[in-house]
């Protein structure tokens, strides 16, 4: 590595250590979506019961994102997608 290129990212990890200690702005910040929970469930057609069973999760913990004190993360978060995108493939794919 050349020293113009380690230089370069010298400095950009020196401006992250900066934005994580909240002494400067980002330049660009991505935010994502929730997912709709309740609404996702209600486009199935399922209790809470039955759908908190169908997507690996308890009750409470569905209720808890429906409510939004809490909000699904990683593989729950990525599942919900899926059953909203494509609805049919997803239920098929679970019931196998």
């Amino acid at each position: 590595m050349d020293k113009a290129m380690f230089n370069e990212l010298l400095n950009s990890v020196r401006e992250m250590d900066e934005i994580a200690k909240g002494k400067r702005e980002p330049a660009r910040q991505t935010a994502f979506a929730e997912p709709e929970v309740r609404a996702i469930r209600e486009k199935i057609g399922l209790s809470q019961h039955r759908f908190a069973l169908l997507i690996g999760v308890s009750k409470r913990t569905l209720e808890n994102w429906e409510q939004g004190r809490r909000h699904p993360t990683g593989p729950a978060r990525a599942l919900l997608k899926i059953l909203d995108k494509d609805t049919g493939h997803a239920l098929q794919a679970l019931h196998e």
